[in-house]
């Protein structure tokens, strides 16, 4: 079946769902997700959203620029970092006025909190920026714009699983989908398609992310030949839970918590002496694992512990409800008297497809892709640099989210309908019947599990020349393996089984460009931490990475970083 969109957005959490929100009425667009909207990652953010409302404290958009250059440790583009940072005010005051119930101070504005790397005066001091909703803030964001979306009658295609873009001289003609409750696959045709299909982050064995995080919309493109970009920084929070990677929100330490190793010691006072368990999460989970391996951990295990026994149940319940009630389920330990066994858990990609500050995709020459954008944690700004401060990620989906809906709105007239290629689902239906009739072929579940392992092996807070090349090679022999996939189930109606492979086929092309790139860059930037290129490197590294897939194998490149207002310095809290 054909479906027709002037506009499709593919992706139903915040970044989607503004950028809908913001051409409703005007245009024709859709939103396609893979799951439930409702459903969408964006939900499980926990801290709040960042912007320099000055309702505690005095605060400016300057500083808090400035914070996320130094958290990106340089690598942020400066003027996508002035827009999000002046832009931030009026974005949450307008989800203030949609319905988004903060929680408030005693004057009833917007409460806010401390939050990591976030400064007052440059660097100075911790200060409370971060406006909040307890710790459920992505998931009161996100209902409130699904349900504006619905109000403004914005057509959704749930559960519906995008397998490739269509393009036809250059431009994007739409894309293919498979319907999950159908097993039909079809042909979506627009003049646009902006793709907010969130991260990646079940590249890793241990994650907070959701299962549905396995990076289609970058996969899509890489597959296409365009670059994406940055991929090798990855950020891993320092406060999951042991053993399972449920995120333990980084407001548990806005709001005092204290890290301590097996001596009891707050160890992060060594590590940042100024802002000490508020330093960014990189330097964070770096800390973790240093503590760890020089033989400080809870009893000698691979954790150490958040302390939060000192806040009071009071105080627990009313901002930290969620996260206490994840504590009691998963460990059955009460925060309010026992201390929290936690470790780092891949949380966040900083890199992705590669777009300017309107949401248009670009190639390596910043040359724009007719009609292709992509806004979130699946594109590139690149806003957040080499490492992402706390609470900027939802503040990014709602202000770049509603600049791509802009930009289409202003630019669709230039978009004509292109005449799609003759049968554009041919590929993708190609490629699922040969899974579906292979019987004796590999199972996805083992090289996904083989996949997890190594890059956490050899590719997660800490790497080195040794480790990226084994993670490289196994990554090959893995490729290799999954050209003959096969599934049990050969139905049509949700078959779970056939999603699985075709998301590990994303996920190996992914992982691919995450390691490639990683062993690339030859120093320590961020949350790439080389442990034989211990050193930033500006002479030589102060540049984004671009990563291709070629027929000769994986090409990289790179291009300049945008410096306005702060010069790279020593990076220090």
């Amino acid at each position: 079946m054909v479906f027709q969109h002037d506009v499709l957005i593919v992706g139903a959490g915040l970044a989607g769902l503004r950028a809908a929100t913001e051409v409703a009425g005007k245009a024709d667009v859709a939103l396609i997700s893979k799951v439930y909207p409702t459903r969408s990652h964006s939900g499980a953010a926990q801290g709040g959203i960042a912007a320099a409302l000055e309702n505690e404290e005095p605060d400016s958009w300057e500083w808090h620029m400035y914070d996320t250059v130094k958290g990106g440790d340089y690598l942020t583009d400066q003027d996508a970092a002035e827009i999000l940072a002046k832009d931030a005010i009026r974005a949450v005051y307008e989800l203030e006025h949609m319905g988004v119930p903060f929680n408030r101070t005693s004057e009833g504005k917007i409460a806010q909190r401390f939050f990591g790397g976030h400064t007052r005066n440059f660097g100075e001091a911790p200060v409370k920026r971060i406006c909040y909703a307890a710790d459920r803030s992505g998931r009161v964001i996100m209902d409130t714009l699904y349900f504006d979306a619905v109000k403004k009658g914005i057509k959704i295609y749930p559960e519906f699983h995008v397998l490739d873009l269509v393009f036809r001289d250059g431009q994007v003609a739409g894309l293919v989908a498979y319907e999950l409750a159908t097993g039909e696959v079809h042909f979506f045709h627009s003049r646009a398609v902006l793709l907010a299909t969130g991260g990646y982050g079940k590249v890793y064995k241990v994650t907070s992310n959701a299962f549905a995080s396995t990076g289609d919309g970058p996969a899509l493109v890489y597959r296409r030949g365009l670059p994406l970009q940055d991929m090798e920084f990855v950020q891993f929070h320092p406060t999951g839970i042991w053993g399972l990677g449920v995120l333990i929100t980084e407001a548990a330490r806005g709001e005092g918590g204290i890290l301590r190793n097996g001596e009891g010691e707050r160890f992060m006072e060594r590590y940042a002496p100024t802002i000490k368990d508020l330093a960014p999460r990189d330097m964070v989970s770096r800390a973790i694992y240093t503590e760890i391996g020089e033989g400080r951990g809870i009893n000698g295990q691979d954790y150490v512990h958040l302390d939060l026994t000192h806040l009071g149940e009071k105080r627990l319940a009313e901002r930290l409800s969620d996260i206490s009630s994840f504590v009691k389920i998963y460990l059955g330990l009460d925060p309010a008297k026992d201390p929290i066994p936690v470790h780092p858990t891949c949380h966040y990609m900083m890199g992705g497809i590669p777009v300017n500050t309107d949401g248009n995709v670009t190639d390596e020459n910043n040359r724009v892709v007719p009609g292709l954008y992509a806004a979130g944690e699946c594109s590139c700004i690149s806003l957040h640099g080499a490492n992402r401060l706390g609470c900027n990620s939802l503040l990014d989906l709602v202000v770049f989210g509603r600049r791509a809906g802009l930009h289409i709105l202003e630019n669709l007239d230039r978009l004509p309908w292109i005449d799609p290629p003759e049968a554009p689902e041919r590929d993708a239906v190609e490629r699922m019947r040969r899974i579906r009739e292979n019987t004796k072929g590999e199972k996805a579940v083992n090289i996904r599990r083989e996949l997890q392992q190594a890059m956490m092996d050899g590719c997660s807070v800490f790497r080195d020349e040794k480790g990226l090349k084994k993670v490289v090679q196994t990554l090959g022999e893995l490729e290799q393996r999954a050209r003959s996939l096969s599934i049990d189930n050969s139905g049509n109606r949700f078959n779970t089984d056939l999603i699985d492979a075709l998301e590990l086929l994303n996920m190996l092309s992914l992982a691919e460009a995450i390691a490639a790139s990683a062993l690339n860059r030859t120093e320590s930037r961020g949350a790439h931490s080389r442990q034989d290129y211990p050193e930033r490197d500006d002479e030589h590294w102060l540049k984004h990475t671009l990563v291709r897939k070629t027929d000769q194998g994986v090409s990289i490149g790179g291009k300049p970083v945008t410096i306005t207002r702060f010069k790279p310095k020593p990076r220090t809290y």
